[in-house]
C-alpha cells in the first residue's frame, strides 16, 4: 500500500490526486493544505460573478471524497508547520503543488504609494481570502487604473464596474459587497504595454467586459492602429484574432450613454505613479511602439492617467519551500517529467505539478495533463518507493506533532455555516472571511 501526500488542494492537487488512485489501485493519498479549505484558487482567485467557472469545485469535490483520498486542511508545511523532511518521512511520496504564491512588482517610483495594491491583494479581499487583511481599496476613488492585459486584469476591471445587484447574488463576503456599493468608482483603465494581438486575455473574459450593465467600453483606434497584427489580423492564431475582431467592433461602434466607462488602453508602459495628497493620483506611462522583434521599445513620449486606485496585474511568482530546490530565474522546482532534481539528480520520493512546476502559465484545464504526467512518474517509481517503512497512519503523527486537521466533515461543517451567515443576510452563500470563524466552524464552535 503506497502512501503518498499531495500538498495544495487546488485544481493542480486534485487532479494529481485522482491521476494516481485511477492509475494505482492501491494508492492511499492524503491531500494536505494550509488553509481550512479546499480548491485553491477556484474558491479564492476565481470572481464571485463567474459562477460556471466556479462551478468546477463540483468536480474537485468528487476527487476529494474518493475513498482513497483524505482531505487534510489547516497543515501548513515548511516553516511554522511541518518541515518537508518530517513530511517525507511519513509517506512514501510527496507531491508538491504549492501555485505560485506571490505577485510580480513593476519596480518603477511610487509603486508604494497607498492606493497602490497588486491585484492579488484586490482579488484576495473580494474573495474572503483569510490571509487578507488589507481593505479600503475603492475608499475616496473616482478613477482607477488596472495595469496589465491578462484574465486576472479583465477579473478586476470588471468587479470594480459591477454594480451590487449582480454582486448581491454571488459568495462575495458582505464588507467587499458594501465597499463595492459605496464606490465611486466610474473610470476604469486596463493598460497593456504591448498591441492588442499580444494581450493575453482569453475573448469570453473580454467580451464580457461589452455586457456590463451602463457601462461604456473605449478604446482609442490610433493605440490600435499601432499593431501591424491589429491592420491585418488574418495571420493571427484563431484567439488572438478573435481579440482584434472585438476590439475592431468597439473602436467601430458608437458609445452609449453610461454612468461607468472602462478603457482599453494599449503601448503604454508604466514609468512612475505620482502622488497626490499623500498618496496616488495618477500614472505616467511612456507610449511604446513595436520594435519588429515582437517586443517593443520605448519612444520618450509620456501620458498621464488620473488614477486614485493603482491595481498591477503583471503576473505571479513562485517562492522557494524550505527544503526544496529552487530556481529563482523562473519561479519553479527543476524537475525531469514532475520528478524533483536535486543538483541535476533525481531525488526520490519528491515531485512537483502545477505552477510551481511549469510556472504560471495556462488555465485550470491546463492542469490536468500536467498533473497526469507527474503522477505516471510517481507510479512508474512506485515499487521502489513501497520498500521503504512508515512509522503508521500519517494522520496519527500529525496530531501527535498537535495539530488538529481539518478533515472533510470540517469543510462541510464550513459549507454549513456559509449558508446559515447568507441566509441571515438575506443571500446564498457567503463566505467565512477570517481564521477564527473558519475554524471555529470547522470544529464545532
Amino acid at each position: 500500500m503506497l502512501r503518498v501526500a499531495v500538498v495544495g488542494s487546488g485544481p493542480s492537487g486534485c487532479y494529481t490526486a485522482q491521476s494516481l488512485v485511477q492509475q494505482d489501485p492501491g494508492v492511499l493519498v492524503d491531500v494536505l493544505d494550509r488553509l481550512p479549505c479546499p480548491y485553491g484558487l477556484v474558491r479564492y482567485g476565481v470572481a464571485p460573478d463567474h459562477e460556471k467557472i466556479k462551478s468546477l469545485q463540483n468536480n474537485l469535490r468528487t476527487i476529494l471524497e474518493h475513498e482513497r483520498v483524505r482531505f487534510l486542511g489547516g497543515v501548513a508545511i515548511g516553516p511554522g508547520g511541518v518541515p518537508t523532511a518530517r513530511l517525507r518521512e511519513l509517506y512514501h511520496a510527496v507531491v508538491y503543488c504549492v501555485g505560485a504564491a506571490t505577485d510580480r512588482h513593476l519596480g518603477i517610483p511610487g509603486e508604494e504609494l497607498p492606493g497602490s495594491w497588486s491585484a492579488t491583494e484586490f482579488v484576495s479581499w473580494y474573495s474572503a481570502h483569510p490571509d487578507s487583511t488589507a481593505d479600503g481599496f475603492v475608499a475616496g476613488a473616482r478613477s482607477a487604473v488596472v495595469i496589465g492585459v491578462g484574465n486576472v486584469a479583465v477579473d478586476v476591471t470588471r468587479m470594480l464596474a459591477r454594480g451590487v445587484t449582480e454582486l448581491s447574488a454571488t459568495d462575495i463576503p458582505h464588507p467587499a459587497l458594501t465597499a463595492l456599493a459605496a464606490s465611486g468608482v466610474t473610470e476604469v483603465h486596463m493598460v497593456g504595454r504591448r498591441g492588442p494581438s499580444q494581450a493575453r486575455f482569453t475573448t469570453k473574459e473580454l467580451r464580457e467586459l461589452g455586457s456590463l450593465p451602463d457601462t461604456e467600453v473605449a478604446v482609442h483606434a490610433e493605440e490600435l492602429a499601432l499593431d501591424p497584427a491589429y491592420l491585418d489580423p488574418a495571420p493571427l492564431p484563431a484567439p488572438q484574432r478573435r481579440n482584434v475582431e472585438v476590439l475592431r467592433g468597439w473602436a467601430a461602434g458608437p458609445s452609449r450613454p453610461s454612468s461607468r466607462r472602462i478603457s482599453l488602453r494599449f503601448f503604454l508602459r508604466p514609468v512612475e505613479l505620482l502622488a497626490d495628497g499623500g498618496r496616488v493620483g495618477a500614472v505616467r506611462f511612456e507610449r511604446t511602439v513595436p520594435d519588429g522583434r515582437g517586443g517593443v521599445r520605448g519612444t520618450g513620449e509620456l501620458h498621464e492617467i488620473e488614477a486614485q486606485l493603482v491595481l498591477r496585474s503583471v503576473g505571479y511568482l513562485g517562492v522557494p519551500l524550505e527544503g526544496l530546490p529552487f530556481d529563482p530565474a523562473t519561479g519553479t522546482v527543476p524537475h525531469l517529467a514532475g520528478r524533483v532534481l536535486r543538483e541535476g539528480t533525481v531525488s526520490p520520493g519528491e515531485y512537483v505539478a502545477g505552477w510551481i512546476k511549469r510556472g504560471p502559465t495556462g488555465v485550470i484545464g491546463t492542469n490536468r495533463p500536467c498533473a497526469k504526467e507527474t503522477a505516471t512518474s510517481l507510479v512508474e517509481d512506485a515499487e521502489i518507493l513501497a520498500h521503504k517503512n512508515l512509522p503508521g497512519d500519517p494522520l496519527d503523527a500529525l496530531r501527535a506533532q498537535g495539530l488538529d486537521p481539518v478533515e472533510w466533515p470540517g469543510w462541510q461543517a464550513i459549507e454549513r455555516a456559509e449558508a446559515a451567515l447568507g441566509a441571515s443576510l438575506g443571500r446564498g452563500v457567503v463566505k467565512l472571511r477570517d481564521w477564527q470563524s473558519l475554524l471555529d466552524a470547522a470544529h464545532g464552535a
